[in-house]
């Protein structure tokens, strides 16, 4: 007579045969530019993922993004080029002006990066759209945030705040500078302030004229506008009020008053559309590891940074292309963080030097600024660059 199976075996074989059948999937937390993104890179490698992300709906989508050369090659490694060139302007020239609207200078960026890779900006709306475009529908979950994580062979489970559980051979918190996985594995670690300020806005308005990214920089206030179209623009603003780290908009407004008409009134018109302005603290991750058993950090999770360089999205763009061709090269991702973290470190490091060292001119006197500026300001970018424009695979 066979033996009589014990109460419950039945239900824990299965959970071994499904926990068996998923240590080859990876659990993304986030459904952001890197989450979707590392979805994206996964599936054109055949490797199964399921993205977990909190939010219903994505917050501030209708804002756009700026693009440099080295996001636009990784978009094309998507298979997203021609996806991109369908919405949204490519950026051709940056002009950097004094608050009185002098010319300090001017970068060709088409003639930098080359035709098909020049930057280029478009609405975060449409990169969402343009990540996701061809992929299934059925690995990825709205509405899903994580309540806790559990590491251990083969890798990592995941309780959601339904009470639901997920499991995977890989857990990588792709969600962003208040990343819950960051603050769950690696500690709840303050967030540093950016050294170029601590506060900024963004918003859209219609075009005023600027043909260029242009930015007008003062003392303690910085204005920048990216032509998305003839019609339509997109701002970024930061100043230094006298209420110190007011996050009221309206507070910001006498840092302007020298600059150009143009400035004015286009700040304006954005504060008198109040629920268009989004405020946004600028705060930076830099943390000692990005890689614990079998969860990675990506993206901004890993290191947020000032968006002197506008290197938030193109690095995270980066870090999901270099992830996952190493867990297509390997069978056992035993390992597979500290490989991805040893690969990725030296670009990251690069862009925070390289932005601590541009954040420093916003904080020179205009006279040193504006004297010094049209000599450092263009060895900056190519310095910063240069080694950009190098494929990460």
């Amino acid at each position: 007579m066979a033996p009589k199976a014990r109460p419950g075996a039945s239900v824990e074989r299965a959970r071994s045969r499904m926990d068996t059948q998923q240590a080859g999937r990876v659990l993304i937390a986030g459904g952001g530019i890197a989450g979707l993104a590392l979805r994206r890179a996964l599936h054109q490698r055949g490797i199964p993922s399921l993205t977990l992300e909190r939010r219903r709906v994505q917050a501030e989508a209708g804002l756009a993004i700026n693009l440099p050369g080295n996001a636009v090659q990784a978009l094309s490694r998507l298979g997203l080029l021609d996806g991109l060139r369908e919405t949204g302007s490519p950026v051709r020239r940056r002009e950097y002006r004094t608050a009185r609207g002098r010319l300090l200078f001017a970068v060709d960026e088409e003639a930098f990066w080359g035709g098909e890779t020049v930057s280029h900006c478009l609405r975060r709306a449409d990169l969402l759209r343009l990540l996701q475009r061809d992929l299934p529908d059925d690995d990825i979950r709205q509405g899903a945030g994580i309540a806790g994580i559990q590491l251990g062979p083969p890798g990592a489970r995941v309780e959601r705040e339904d009470g639901a559980i997920e499991s995977g051979g890989l857990l990588v918190g792709a969600d962003g500078v208040h990343s819950t996985v960051r603050r769950d594995l690696f500690g709840d670690r303050a967030l540093g302030a950016a050294m170029l300020a601590s506060q900024s806005w963004r918003f859209m308005t219609p075009n005023p004229g600027v043909e260029a990214w242009t930015l007008w920089a003062g003392a303690g206030a910085l204005f920048l506008l990216i032509p998305l179209d003839r019609d339509e623009a997109y701002g970024w603003v930061s100043a230094t009020t006298e209420h110190g780290d007011s996050t009221d908009p309206a507070a910001i407004c006498t840092a302007f008053a020298a600059f150009p008409g143009l400035v004015r009134d286009t700040l304006d018109a954005a504060l008198s559309r109040p629920g268009a302005i989004y405020h946004s603290p600028l705060e930076e991750v830099r943390i000692a590891a990005w890689a614990r058993d079998r969860v990675v950090l990506l993206g901004d999770a890993a290191h947020a940074t000032a968006p002197v360089w506008a290197q938030g999205a193109a690095l995270a763009l980066e870090d999901a292309l270099v992830l996952a061709r190493l867990l297509a090269e390997r069978n056992d991702w035993t390992g597979v963080g500290a490989e991805y973290e040893r690969l990725r470190r030296p670009r990251v490091e690069h862009v925070q030097r390289m932005t601590d060292r541009l954040s420093r001119t916003a904080r020179w006197p205009d006279w040193a600024r504006n004297l010094l500026l049209p000599v450092v300001g263009p060895r900056s970018y190519r310095a910063t660059y240069d080694p950009l424009r190098t494929s990460v695979i």
